[in-house]
This record gives C-alpha cells, structure tokens and sequence, in this order.
C-alpha cells in the first residue's frame, strides 16, 4: 500500500467506528446498560465495578480497560478519568460512554494503537461521580436546564469543594519546610465529606494512579494544580494569583497535551474567555477550596488536571457528534501521556518488592512512593536526573537517568538492609531533657466560595 494512503486507510477507519456509536443523553439505567453492553462486547479485558453507592443509592460504577482486567501487573501504570462530577456538567459523562465503546471497538478491530494502549496500561473510566445531581438536571433538559440546577449531590454539596483541605497544611508545611506529598489526612476526615467523596478517597487510596482527569463544562480549557492559591487575604473579589506546583512544567505540558490535540481548546478564545495555548494554572484562573484535582497530587501519586469541555454545560444531543470528533483524539492522547518518565522495582536483596519506599528526585520537591508490589512510575519532562529511593530500615540508592520522548524509561533500585547501630550510652548529667510533643497548630479554615469548577 503506498504510503500516503495508509493515513487516510486508518482515519477512515477510525470514522466508520464512530459512526456505528450512538450519540444520546444516558440517564442512570441507559447509563449502566451502555457500561455492561462494552463489558458484554469486550469481555476478556473489561471488568465493571463499583466504588460505593451516591447518597440516592445509585452505584459509582467504573469501566475498566486491561489485558488482565481486576490484576494489578507490575510495571503497568494505572489511569482514571472522572466525569459527570457536578451533575449539570454532563458532556464528560457522554464523552467517557463514548471512549468506552471506541475503545473495545477498536480493540476488536485490531487497532494497534488501541491495542497497544489497553495492554500495557490499566485504564479505569467513571462515567458519573454525581448520578444523583445529573438526574436533576436531565430531568430539566438541555433547553431549560438551570446554570446551577442539579450541580451538586442529593444534600445539596458540591462535590468539587468536599475533599479534605490539604492545601492549608502544605503551605503551613512550606513555612516550616514540611512536605508536600503524601499529606495525612485529618482525624475527623470521614465525618466531613459526602458518600460519593468518601467513595473516591477510598478509590484512589486502594489502586496506585499515576495519571489522571477530571472533565468539567461550562469553559473549554484544560487546568492543572494548584488550583488554591496560598494567598487568602482578599475574599470579596476573584483572585488570579498563579500558583505553580513543584510540577509546573509537567504540568503544563500534559494540560498541552489535551488542549492541542484537542478540535479548538489550543486556540485559546473559547465562552468568551482567552487562556493561552488552551491551558491554566487553576489558582490563577481563581483559586478554589477543597478540589479534587489539588488532593490527588496532595494524597496520592496521582497526577491531575481538570478538563473544562464546552461552554454549555448541557449541550443538545445534536451537538454529541461534534464534541466526541473534536475530543477522541486528546481522550487517547493524554492517556498515552502515563507512559512518559521512569517507573521500575524497588526490592531489597532478596529480590522482595519494597512497598511504600520513596522515590525523590533532585531539584523537583514532590516524592512518589512505591506501591504493593515495589512498583513506581513518577512522570518526568525529558531530561536528566539524579533519582533516589530510600525506604526506612534500608540503606538509600541514587542513580542518574536520562528521560527520553517516548517510552518510560526504566529505572530499577535494589536496596541493601540498613545496619542498626547501638547508640554510644551517655554520660550521666545533672539535667534530665524530657521529650515534649510538638504543639499542634490551629490553621484557619478556608472560606468556601461559590467558583463553578
């Protein structure tokens, strides 16, 4: 076949397959149908499950996309997408039902790159994190659906401002150098936050993400953390201070990533609003409370931005068609992007993966830690870098590494069992030092805004 030809062969592949999809607003049941029709079409390498039950009752359901569907493998990144998280927000809903049919059609078709994609990465897809607001909103309709109608759960929360507010006690912790990775939460977390926030904390703290997205509407941009400003003083307007993470580049390549690959993000006038290249930092934006992308990078491993799809946040059934075509590309794209960076073992000399040890990389102050079976992956710009793991009980390893463009690059440490020393015994003195705990600090609580991500 001559080469020119091959791109057109595979687009209009790729076109027949989106043709055969339907493009229509799901209630919960439709919802739930078209989940269990891919798992039904696909079977060897989907599973559904659920991550706990919405105030209403009605089932987080989540798709997930692997050659060993329910088995982590070792070495294989996991990805998430999240949508439907306000209720009124539903073109990320559609969307993912649609990603989810694209997806095992295009595996059943043989399509390398899809192939490729589901074989070396774990993808999980939550259609609706809010089922309950989206049936107050669907019961509206496109044409007289309220800006704020069905937005937040059944108790009238948003879910977007709900998540531990661990934003305050990283910047309290920058003030005394502290870290700001992995953050514990606080005692009385669970009594603080709704079913369907509770569900996701517990989600993402039992899988390992590495990268991840939450899609929005009622802009067109892709936003990345912080997406709380450290600045809280000035409350009576909307405040655009850029708050980068220790990320930023990454961050603002993998929010790229979307937004070009996408029909129209990059070109940046979009609702009457104008974000160069498509893209945001989220405080600079305005600076919002208690979010789900900001907690993720707090938390967990987790890598997040948010994706803000239309202006309508509603948008008619007709308008489906074109929403999927200008944003199938940037769906596959960006997680293609869990695949940039190091990942490899950590194991001691035996051979036995090490969970939980910390992987910290010079000029960069935000650590990943391994997971169950020693497995790590932290996202990286091309570059160089001096990589250490380190792990309590084990003598730390550094090593220099070169990231390419492509692939993961991988990154092996063996850690060696550190020797325990008896301290030399003291001589005794007439002053006795008492160990006194550290005094708990009161951090003020964040005022809670009505933004709209």
């Amino acid at each position: 076949m001559a080469r020119w030809l091959r791109p057109l062969v595979g687009a209009l592949l790729l076109l027949e397959g989106a043709a055969a999809l339907s493009f229509l607003h799901h209630r919960y049941e439709e919802m739930v149908q078209a989940l269990f029709r891919v798992q039904s079409q696909c079977p060897y390498v989907t599973r559904i499950y659920s991550i706990g039950r919405s105030v209403e009752g009605r089932h987080l359901y989540v798709l997930e996309f692997s050659d060993y569907p329910g088995i982590h493998e070792p070495l294989e990144p996991e990805f998430k997408y999240v949508g439907n998280m306000h209720g009124n927000e539903v073109l990320g809903r559609e969307l993912l039902l649609q990603l989810s049919e694209f997806l095992c059609e295009e595996y059943r078709r043989g399509n390398e790159r899809i192939t490729r994609l589901i074989h070396d990465t774990r993808i999980h897809i939550m259609p609706s994190m809010n089922p309950d607001g989206y049936e107050v909103a669907a019961k509206q309709g496109p044409d007289s659906n309220g800006y704020l109608t069905g937005r937040n759960n059944a108790n009238g929360v948003d879910l977007n401002r709900n998540f531990p507010d661990l934003n305050t006690f990283m910047y309290y912790s920058g003030e005394i150098s502290g870290p700001n990775h992995h953050i514990p939460l606080p005692d009385n977390w669970k009594s603080q936050v709704e079913p369907e926030t509770l569900a996701v904390i517990q989600w993402i703290s039992s899988y390992n993400f590495v990268l991840s997205a939450n899609l929005h509407g009622g802009a067109v941009v892709a936003n990345y953390p912080y997406d709380k400003s450290q600045d809280q003083r000035f409350r009576s307007h909307r405040r655009t201070v850029n708050t980068p993470t220790p990320d930023d580049k990454l961050f603002q390549k993998l929010a790229k990533t979307y937004s070009y690959a996408h029909g129209w993000m990059h070109r940046g006038w979009n609702c009457g609003d104008y974000f160069a290249d498509g893209i945001t930092n989220g405080a600079s934006w305005y600076s919002l409370s208690k979010g789900m992308q900001d907690f993720n990078y707090l938390y967990t491993n987790c890598f997040e931005i948010t994706l803000e799809l239309s202006c309508n946040k509603f948008p008619p059934e007709e308008d489906l068609e074109r929403q999927w075509m200008a944003n199938r590309e940037a769906l596959v794209a960006f997680i293609e992007e869990v695949h940039q960076g190091i990942k490899g073992m950590v194991s001691d000399e035996n051979n036995n993966g090490i969970a939980g040890a910390v992987i910290s990389v010079q000029g960069i102050s935000h650590d990943i830690t391994s997971g169950d079976m020693g497995d790590y992956f932290r996202l990286l710009l091309p570059g160089t870098y001096s990589i250490t793991a380190s792990a309590e009980g084990y003598q730390s390893q550094t090593v220099t590494t070169t990231v390419g463009p492509a692939a993961s690059s991988l990154v092996h440490f063996q850690l060696k069992q550190d020797v325990v020393r008896k301290p030399p015994e003291r001589k005794a003195s007439g002053t006795r030092m008492s160990n006194k705990a550290l005094q708990k600090k009161v951090v003020p609580r964040a005022t809670r805004r009505g933004t709209q991500r």
